[in-house]
């Protein structure tokens, strides 16, 4: 059976609240990091080298053909490097014997972990 209504509510038409999301002040997306691949064919690439990791990339550089043709340039080549690499706090690191690893400032490369 129906019952007629006698006292009927008011419908309140509620207004959307306005939220605010307070985001922390570092809040910023990192930045990415390339991993680039390159090859050290002489004295005269060290610059095109250093270039990459100053602008923030990790670079792996092959040796392998200069140590089997010229072993001084490698050695003066890889001096340069580690000089350089060392100024603006970067790091650097053997991998094998044919590879070597140059990191920016804001990576470093862990030669050993305690265990």
């Amino acid at each position: 059976m129906w019952k007629p209504k006698l006292f009927k509510r008011e419908e309140k038409i509620l207004e959307p609240k306005e939220e605010y999301v307070e985001l922390p002040a570092g809040a910023e997306q990192p930045k990415q990091i390339n991993i680039m691949i390159d090859k050290l064919e002489g004295y005269s690439n060290v610059d095109k080298i250093l270039k990459k990791v100053r602008d923030g990339n990790i670079v792996f550089v092959s040796i392998k053909d200069l140590k089997d043709s010229n072993m001084d340039e490698l050695k003066n080549s890889v001096s340069r490097l580690k000089n350089i690499s060392a100024t603006f706090n970067g790091d650097i690191a053997g991998v094998g014997d044919e590879w070597l690893i140059m990191t920016p400032p804001i990576a470093k490369i862990v030669r050993h972990e305690a265990i």
